[in-house]
Parts: C-alpha cells; structure tokens; sequence
C-alpha cells in the first residue's frame, strides 16, 4: 500500500516507541501533521505512558512537529473516549488520515486504538508490532537513539537504571536480567518507561535535563525531571 502524502497523527509519549515508530512512518512516507499526547491523572494507567509525560512539549519542539494535548482522568475503559474526543480534535484540526503507535505487543492497547481509529475514520498503523525485541532495542542505540529510563517497576532492575542514557552493553545486561526475572526487554509489559533525550530527527536541537531527582520506595522508582532545555546539537 502507497503510504505517501497521507496526513498522520501520532499518538506520543517522548518514549522510544513512538519516537522510533514515527521514523519508521516518516520512512515510509507518512507526513506527520502533529503529535497527540494524553496526560493521564492516573499513574497506573493501562493505556497511556504517564512519567514525564510533560517533557512531550519539548520533543514536539526538538521534532519541529505540532502537538494536540488531552487529558483523562484514566479510569479503565472510561479514559478511552478521552483518546478518541482527542484524536478528532486532531483530525478536524489537522485533516489527519492515520494514526500511527509505538505498539509492539500489547493486544490490550493496539485492539483499542484500533477500535478508536475505526469509529474516526481513520487508518492505525502500528510499525513495530510483533518485532524481535531484543534486536530492535540493540537497533535503537545502533541508529543513535539517546533515551534514558525514567521509572522502573518490575525485580532486576533498580535505582541504578533511572536516568541514565543507555548504552549497547546495558542492552546485554538488559537481555540477561529479562531471562533471569522474566520481565519484556523492551518494557511493553510497563515494566519500565523511557524518554528520549536525542535521535536524528531531532535536526537542531535536543533535550538536556538540567534538574531532576529519583524517588525509590525500595522495589521500583522514577525520575522526578524538574527542569529540562533544549540545547543546540554539536555538529557532527
């Protein structure tokens, strides 16, 4: 099917699912006319990525691509009409067509965005499902995805994981831990979020954390940004 020129909004939480997932439509010749992003008040959320959430207004920046905000209060099931009242604020807004997500094995949340596209009109595109985990994660740092962890939530992983930018040997380690513990290496089970801080569509500028604080209870954690930049890309 001949992608081409047709109007995409992306559903987006600055993590590295939807970041990657929008170059993958770009590639194929989507044009992105704006990113949708929910905030949720509900932190346990069983749709919608909810750590630094807020810090989607800098990628928007950072990509050079317009951002339609929603907001749910996240009750299960009720917070979908949250979804879709903002995607048709997108696609009156926008004239978007499609709706593009970082979904790589979660039938929970890819049948109900289908579901919404459905009763919108529009076509759900999802470029990363049912990919090799482990080997799209080793893609990511390969293709210079600068992302760092921002909560964790599952055995194996610990404080030392939150805010660091990860690097081809923590993606080993992460490999290993998975089988140990048993949790998703890519996290699509919520057993971790991420943000990504740089990627080559990001042109001019990234993102710096110039201020932020990790909160620990003892089994899981997030990091707290307080205050975050764009900063001029080095040349390369």
């Amino acid at each position: 099917m001949n992608f081409k020129k047709r109007l995409l909004g992306m559903m987006y939480s600055g993590g590295k699912d939807s970041t990657y997932s929008l170059g993958k439509l770009l590639e194929q010749g989507f044009d992105a006319s704006c990113l949708i992003t929910i905030i949720s008040e509900n932190q346990e959320s069983y749709m919608l990525h909810t750590q630094a959430i807020e810090m989607t207004k800098l990628s928007s920046e950072a990509l050079d691509i317009p951002i339609v905000f929603g907001y749910t209060k996240g009750k299960k099931e009720e917070e979908l009409e949250d979804i879709k009242q903002t995607i048709l604020e997108a696609k009156q807004k926008f004239g978007i067509q499609a709706i593009g997500t970082g979904a790589i094995a979660s039938d929970y949340q890819k049948t109900r965005i289908e579901s919404i596209g459905a009763a919108c009109e529009l076509l759900v595109v999802s470029p990363l499902w049912g990919i090799d985990q482990k080997r799209y994660m080793s893609r990511l740092i390969s293709d210079k995805y600068k992302f760092i962890l921002t909560s964790v939530s599952c055995e194996g992983l610990d404080r030392n994981w939150l805010g660091r930018e990860l690097t081809m040997l923590d993606i080993e380690n992460l490999d290993k831990l998975s089988s140990k513990f048993g949790f998703n290496i890519a996290f699509e089970g919520g057993e971790a979020e991420t943000l990504v801080l740089d990627c080559p569509l990001f042109k001019r500028k990234m993102i710096r954390i110039t201020h932020s604080q990790i909160n620990w209870n003892g089994y899981f954690g997030s990091l707290s940004i307080q205050t975050a930049v764009l900063a001029s890309k080095r040349e390369r």
